[in-house]
C-alpha cells in the first residue's frame, strides 16, 4: 500500500519537520506570533498549490478542489488583519513537474490537517482566548478530518502504481517535507 510506503519512507524527514513547527507553535504567545505562522503555511502551501496546478490530473481524488489548504490560510489571514504574503516560488520548493509528484505533495499537505484540533486548543491556552477567528486551516475538515484523511489514503492506495511510479512518489514527499523545512528556516 501505497499510504503506507509513505509514512515509513517519509518518518526522518517528516518528524525533522515536525520538530520545527512544534517549537514555533509553543512558543506562540501574541497574535503576530501565530499569524507569522500562518503566513508561513500561506507561502509555502500556495506555492504548492500553483506549481501542482500546471498538473492536473487529480481525477483518483474528486473532491480535490475543497482540499485545498491557501483558501483556509487566506481566510485565517485575513480575519486576522494581515496582508497575504508572497507565495513560495519553484526554486524555493520540490519539484513538481508531473502527476505522481504532486501526489508527493498531496500527502504532505493532506497529512497536516491531522493533528490540528489539538494545535488550536494550544494556541487558544497559550493567547488566552477562545475565539473561533483565524483556525480554520488547522480545524482542517473538522468532524470530518479523519474521514477525509482515509479516503486520501484509500485513493492513492487504489492507484495500483508500479514500483518505479511509487518510487517517484516517496521522493516527492520527501523532498516537500524537506523543502518546508528549509523554508520555515529561512522565512520564520
Amino acid at each position: 500500500m501505497l499510504s503506507a510506503q509513505l509514512k515509513e519512507l517519509t518518518k526522518t524527514n517528516h518528524q525533522l519537520l515536525e520538530k520545527k513547527l512544534v517549537a514555533q507553535m509553543k512558543n506562540i504567545s501574541t497574535k503576530q506570533d501565530y499569524t507569522t505562522l500562518l503566513a508561513l503555511f500561506y507561502s509555502f502551501f500556495g506555492g504548492l498549490e500553483v506549481a501542482m496546478g500546471k498538473h492536473p490530473d487529480l481525477s483518483f481524488l474528486p473532491d480535490h478542489a475543497q482540499r485545498r489548504k491557501s483558501v483556509a490560510l487566506a481566510n485565517d489571514l485575513g480575519e486576522l488583519g494581515t496582508k497575504l504574503p508572497a507565495l513560495a516560488t519553484n526554486q524555493e520548493m520540490p519539484q513538481i513537474k508531473n502527476n505522481l509528484q504532486t501526489i508527493g505533495a498531496l500527502y504532505v499537505m493532506e497529512g497536516s490537517t491531522l493533528g490540528g484540533q489539538y494545535i488550536v486548543k494550544m494556541i487558544e491556552k497559550q493567547l488566552g482566548t477562545n475565539s473561533s477567528l483565524g483556525y480554520s486551516f488547522f480545524n482542517g475538515y473538522g468532524e470530518n478530518t479523519e474521514a477525509m484523511w482515509q479516503g486520501f489514503k484509500n485513493a492513492i492506495d487504489g492507484l495500483a502504481l508500479p514500483f518505479d511510479e511509487e518510487a517517484i512518489v516517496i521522493k516527492s514527499a520527501n523532498e516537500t517535507f524537506l523543502q518546508f523545512s528549509k523554508w520555515f528556516d529561512v522565512h520564520q
